[in-house]
């Protein structure tokens, strides 16, 4: 029986300690190709931790192919190519996680941190085995390539219902994330042409496009978002936008913004990709719209994910394409097999369609107003040294402070005192227009109310005393 250590008082969650455990065994060849791995039964007991926290794990595993899953048998290792003598630099990352992990910080705000305890893991439990118990034989088997009808059905159905965007769940590509979502996407745009960015930025988005060796033209943005007349000027094929809440900035684009960026793509080979990445998670007033509501022409490209709303793992993301887009991927890419597993799109189905994930999302977003408020109010410690913006929305705030300091030595002062900040300029493309100006992300989810005042107490300390 596999036996690892566990630590139930880190703040990483069991499960992701137990898959980075697993995974690590089976890099370094410890777990051997074709060796069977425990049933989540079996490891559960062993380890004494819930069954749904080794499902979790080997889901992980399974979805970034370190395992593979054989129909009524369980969970197997899969070939990994070894790291051999010469190109040891090549894999660092893998080598760095365990022999220089990231410092662990008593207040963490981080923007991509999310509430944990607020996420239904019984539920999801039941659901899972209500799935395997139905439909286990029929889960085992290939479906569909964009993902299963049911699901696209019912996220078409959501989509409806919440956010007043009526869409084709035939338009509609299934896929692990947003990431390998935009690496589909960028294969059906014209290899050639150029796509343009807010700048600052979504930094997995740009990278994912930079990687690809597809040319970026960064766009600045100003009250109203990004700079119609620079995008006119940039010979673009395709924008990334985020208008319902910009992405670090907060920025909200209102409507008259909103029908320019259409009319730029209005009539030319040209599309709009909109990243809707945090619109459940509103404060004040009735959720933005979606651009993709007013999009007349079929010119809009339109992501979503359920990894910033349900759980990191919970790699579930989703593509809608515009017709013209549409033909093109089942002319290249029909022949590529959905990247999710079947039976967490048959949980995914039902705890929509149950109505669990729109309760969840009704308690979550209770939680991260408390927080949002609570940082807000902890902030006036400050006094007229911070200026707040991008407030009312999503899960972090981007804070001018007006100090004699620059952004880094903002970020240093709060990492010797235990605090985790994010400076905007790591989600700038190219040199920082700012200068000296200190512009911090701070987010609020994944920290509680009594430390969020505790850690603003302190930072205010280490830069105001």
């Amino acid at each position: 029986m596999l036996t690892v250590e566990l630590k139930s008082k880190d703040k990483m969650p069991l499960y992701e300690q137990l898959y980075l455990k697993i995974r690590g065994l089976i890099t370094e060849g410890e777990l051997a190709e074709g060796e069977k791995l425990p049933s989540e039964r079996g490891l559960a007991a062993n380890l004494q931790i819930s069954r749904n926290t080794v499902t979790l794990a080997y889901e992980q595993l399974y979805a970034e192919g370190y395992v593979e899953v054989r129909p009524q048998s369980g969970y197997y290792v899969n070939k990994i190519d070894r790291i051999n003598s010469e190109k040891k630099e090549e894999f660092t990352d893998i080598k760095n996680e365990s022999v220089n992990p990231e410092p662990e910080y008593e207040y963490d705000f981080s923007p991509f941190s999310l509430c944990k305890e607020s996420f239904p893991y019984r539920m999801w439990d039941r659901l899972y085995r209500q799935c395997m118990r139905d439909r286990g034989e029929e889960l085992f088997n290939l479906g569909e390539r964009q993902g299963d009808m049911k699901l696209r059905v019912a996220i078409a159905k959501y989509l409806f219902g919440y956010r007043g965007l009526s869409v084709k769940p035939e338009n509609m590509i299934i896929g692990a994330g947003t990431g390998y979502l935009l690496q589909l996407l960028e294969h059906l745009i014209d290899e050639k042409s150029i796509i343009a960015m807010e700048n600052p930025t979504y930094m997995q988005a740009y990278r994912i496009f930079s990687s690809l060796n597809r040319k970026v033209y960064p766009i600045n943005l100003d009250e109203n978002g990004l700079k119609v007349e620079e995008l006119k000027r940039s010979e673009a094929k395709a924008v990334y936008l985020t208008p319902s809440h910009q992405f670090p900035t907060g920025v909200v684009m209102p409507i008259k913004r909103r029908k320019e960026i259409l009319g730029w793509a209005s009539g030319e080979d040209r599309y709009i990709i909109e990243d809707d990445h945090d619109s459940e998670f509103r404060y004040k007033g009735l959720p933005i719209p979606p651009l993709k509501a007013i999009d007349t022409e079929n010119k809009v490209v339109y992501l979503g994910t359920f990894s910033r709303t349900i759980a990191p793992a919970i790699r579930i993301g989703f593509m809608v394409l515009p017709d013209g887009l549409l033909k093109v991927y089942r002319k290249k890419l029909a022949f590529l097999a959905c990247t999710v597993p079947r039976i967490d799109q048959a949980v995914l189905t039902e705890f929509i369609l149950g109505g669990h994930y729109e309760r969840h999302i009704n308690k979550a977003r209770k939680i991260y107003k408390s927080r949002h408020d609570k940082l807000i109010s902890s902030l006036k410690v400050f006094g007229d040294k911070v200026k707040i913006m991008g407030g009312n929305a999503g899960m972090h705030l981007m804070v001018k402070f007006k100090l004699d300091m620059s952004e880094e030595e903002v970020v240093s002062r709060g990492e010797k005192s235990g605090i985790k900040l994010v400076g905007l300029s790591k989600h700038r493309i190219g040199e920082n227009p700012e200068g000296g100006e200190a512009y911090i992300l701070i987010g609020y989810g994944n920290i509680s109310e009594d430390r969020i005042e505790e850690g603003i107490k302190i930072l205010a300390k280490n830069l105001i005393s």
